[in-house]
């Protein structure tokens, strides 16, 4: 009978140090594709106070509910440089406004909101020059159409080379 002795694989410094890089190399790219991932992709909604925010949320909702049965249409355009806007009743007649204002408001942070006035341009039709940059946008019209409240709109659009999409 012969017996082959094998020889016995020891754990050394070189294995412990192997594992211990192998393990943070796996930690530190699993965090480094989460952070890109949340940083390229969150789009959620910055307000000052929650609890503010959702005691408004039935006042506006029933706000909103008058608002639509009305019928009426808005009509934002966004290009060369020039913002537009129009509203039409339910058969498709202009509405007479007296004012217009939009509120460009970035999704994840307040850094570039950016408020502007538009002016009487033509046929019941408010303008003023702003490109928005690219990227995702919450626009919020307000226009004063001789009602209680201002007619609001408020859309969520994307800005591709200076064109709304």
């Amino acid at each position: 009978m012969s017996a082959n002795p094998q020889k016995s694989r020891e754990f050394t410094g070189r294995h412990m140090l192997v594992t211990i890089l192998a393990f943070f190399a796996v930690v530190i790219g699993v965090n480094l594709t989460m952070a890109t991932l949340a940083n390229t992709s969150w789009t959620g909604l910055v307000v000052e106070n929650t609890y503010v925010a959702s005691q408004q949320f039935n006042r506006r909702a029933e706000e909103w509910r008058a608002q639509a049965a009305l019928g009426w249409t808005g009509k934002l355009t966004i290009a060369s440089g020039e913002v537009r806007y129009s509203l039409s009743d339910a058969v498709g007649k202009p509405v007479p406004l007296h004012s217009v204002s939009v509120l460009f408001r970035h999704p994840a942070y307040e850094a570039e909101d950016k408020s502007i006035i538009l002016t009487f341009a033509t046929d019941q039709e408010f303008a003023a020059y702003h490109t928005p940059k690219d990227g995702v946008w919450i626009v919020e019209v307000d226009a004063d159409a001789g009602l209680a409240e201002p007619y609001r709109e408020v859309h969520r659009i994307i800005i591709s080379q200076g064109v709304l999409q």
